[in-house]
């Protein structure tokens, strides 16, 4: 897959670029099926950090920090008792499974590394693009939560900025079930509040914890966001800086999604500040030499 002229100058205006029918049916499904599988062989007993992501209060325990290079399993605020004991079903428990599903996993590490992915990144002017994390997000129904307006580059930073996204629908995503909403352009004025999430120097300190902001949230005008319903299959290509969000699931439908993240690594330097680092078992994987 190449991406027409008219694409990346959109990609380039607003930030994002929506292509449809980028996974067929079946592959979405697929992928599904993998994810439930992983599911059913998880042991909750063996796994209890809660991922939350309003006003952007991201987990950073040890499990979290130690999972770039692991399948993990994150529940939702409120799926466990004092007890930890699950209160709804295994299958509706999860906020998102991550961070290595490109690797550890088949059927994702076949789609995140396929030939049309490549010919993106290509089109895109990406010279060595390395894949740096993955993520399948179920936005549960009636439960999944608000994603506060951000910016990509903000976890995984590199100099110079050189991130991008690849989100696919597994299911509809519509206003209803939490679909993502873009301020467009926004990705031409860098890191607002020059805003980052780095790796507490001093996890001792008073603000506790393995990760910091090194300043406040910006406060974006809501009425410069306007939402990106997409089909099941479809693919939104994110710009690092762009900001989106996504509002809580109120329907009683799911909104599964599989998203992973790559920088171009050429004449770019990784941040060593950020949560995520590569490791001696799972460097960041090549998206032009990787197999797929």
């Amino acid at each position: 897959m190449t991406l027409s002229a008219e694409q990346v100058k959109k990609f380039h205006e607003d930030g994002y670029l929506l292509i449809e029918n980028f996974l067929s049916s079946e592959e979405a499904d697929a992928l599904q099926e993998e994810c439930h599988r992983l599911v059913e062989d998880m042991n909750p007993e063996e796994h209890n950090t809660v991922f939350t992501t309003l006003e952007m209060k991201r987990t950073s325990d040890e499990y979290f920090m130690t999972s770039g290079d692991k399948i993990r399993f994150f529940f939702e605020d409120g799926a466990k008792d004092e007890n930890g004991e699950l209160k709804v079903n295994k299958q509706l428990s999860l906020n998102k499974i991550g961070h290595a599903l490109h690797d550890l996993s088949p059927p994702f590490k076949q789609v995140t590394f396929s030939k049309n992915i490549q010919g993106i990144a290509k089109s895109l002017k990406m010279e060595d693009p390395v894949v740096c994390q993955s993520m399948y997000i179920f936005k549960q129904p009636g439960i999944g939560g608000e994603v506060v307006p951000h910016q990509d580059s903000t976890f995984l930073y590199t100099d110079p900025m050189k991130l991008i996204g690849f989100w696919m629908a597994l299911e509809d995503a519509d206003v209803q079930n939490g679909c993502l909403w873009f301020y467009p352009g926004s990705h031409k004025s860098g890191l607002y509040n020059n805003r980052r999430m780095i790796r507490n120097p001093n996890q001792s300190s008073e603000k506790g914890g393995c990760t910091i902001f090194t300043a406040d949230p910006f406060n974006f005008d809501d009425s410069k966001f306007i939402p990106v319903e997409v089909k099941k299959g479809g693919l939104v290509v994110i710009h690092g800086e762009v900001v989106h969000k996504s509002e809580r699931n109120s329907s009683t439908r799911s909104r599964h999604i599989y998203t992973f993240h790559a920088f171009d690594q050429h004449g770019t330097k990784y941040s060593k500040e950020n949560w995520l680092q590569p490791t001696k078992e799972l460097p960041f994987p090549r998206l032009y030499t990787t197999e797929s």
